[in-house]
């Protein structure tokens, strides 16, 4: 893990959130190279792991493998443990690698009311200018903007901890969602197609913010290449001058030279985006079961160019809603992706 690659070079490293990759060991976060873990079991508060009566609002979480209580909103309490910790780290002048996954704005859609009250406001002004939203539709979005809400408070408070600890000019802070939105498609999509889980532009592409003052970045800056989260590895790994430890060679590649501005773009790569669902209808797997993966359901991404399915051929460039199929002004190329 990135923790494991951290710890190595003499960071601490702290996970506060959704982990999501193993309830059990040795695939535990504290089992993976986290120092301290603040986390909840499975894909989400509410799943069947989880303690019962976990509803966001003062949850039982595990913290190093122990069952404890927290008081508060999950997500106020993922940041402030996880500031609390890096105020930690700053008095004892121990480098640190934190990570803090949110389950918002994850459903169920629970969220303090204070906050629904101005995105309500916010809403009904805008509601004009956006496709018809009926009631139940309109209730959801304001719970789910009030998330959000939510976490840009909390980042503000993550912000302003570091600068008071004198550790904004010399920290590296990463901010990116990690699928296509829920609610996109039915008021904003920023001009793009589809939702998460699906191969649309809309399903994958997602913000990444990346900050570091003292570190010799371009600021205000668009990288405007393909680039993929698998990339975020080997990028802090040259970034932070880290050790490459023994394993499989990388997915990704470093984003350090664009990030810098002393590469102009990547090599001339392609990517594959699939999603492989489980087969929910059925009780054991049978053959040709939604979860068995076959190019249907998988995009080809190389450059502003996106095959889908292995038949349809987007530029999303020109067409970023993906309105035009052209492949058949574009054979070669399609015919490169498809292979």
């Amino acid at each position: 893990t990135m923790a494991d690659f951290f710890a190595a070079a003499g960071y601490r490293c702290g996970q506060f959130g959704k982990w999501h990759l193993g309830d059990n060991y040795p695939y535990r976060p504290h089992d993976r190279g986290f120092h301290e873990a603040v986390y909840f079991a499975s894909s989400h508060i509410g799943s069947c792991p989880d303690p019962w009566n976990n509803d966001y609002f003062d949850d039982t979480y595990w913290h190093d493998g122990v069952r404890q209580p927290f008081e508060g909103y999950t997500t106020d309490v993922f940041f402030r443990e996880a500031i609390d910790w890096i105020r930690q780290r700053a008095e004892a002048k121990q480098p640190f690698f934190a990570y803090v996954p949110l389950n918002a704005p994850h459903g169920p859609l629970f969220v303090p009311d204070r906050y629904r009250g101005p995105v309500r406001e916010r809403l009904t002004a805008a509601l004009p200018d956006l496709p018809e939203l009926d009631a139940a539709t309109q209730a959801s979005l304001v719970s789910y903007l009030a998330m959000i809400e939510n976490i840009d408070e909390n980042v503000g408070r993550l912000r302003e901890a570091l600068r008071a600890a004198g550790l904004e000019e010399n920290t590296l802070l990463i901010f990116l969602t990690d699928n296509g939105s829920t609610f996109g498609p039915r008021y904003f999509n920023a001009g793009m197609r589809g939702s998460k889980t699906t191969i649309w532009e809309g399903g994958h592409r997602v913000p990444c913010f990346v900050r570091w003052p003292g570190g010799g970045l371009q600021h205000g800056t668009d990288v405007d290449e393909l680039t993929q989260v698998q990339d975020l590895l080997p990028t802090l790994i040259e970034l932070c001058d880290l050790k490459r430890l023994d394993g499989p060679a990388f997915d990704g590649t470093s984003l350090a030279g664009l990030l810098k501005g002393t590469a102009d773009r990547l090599d001339d790569r392609m990517l594959v985006v699939q999603f492989s669902r489980m087969p929910f209808q059925n009780r054991r797997p049978v053959p040709n079961a939604a979860s068995v993966p076959s190019i249907d359901g998988a995009a080809v991404l190389w450059k502003k160019w996106r095959l889908l399915d292995g038949k349809e051929l987007y530029d999303v460039a020109a067409d970023p809603a993906q309105e035009r199929n052209i492949i058949a002004d574009h054979p070669a190329g399609a015919g490169r992706m498809r292979t």
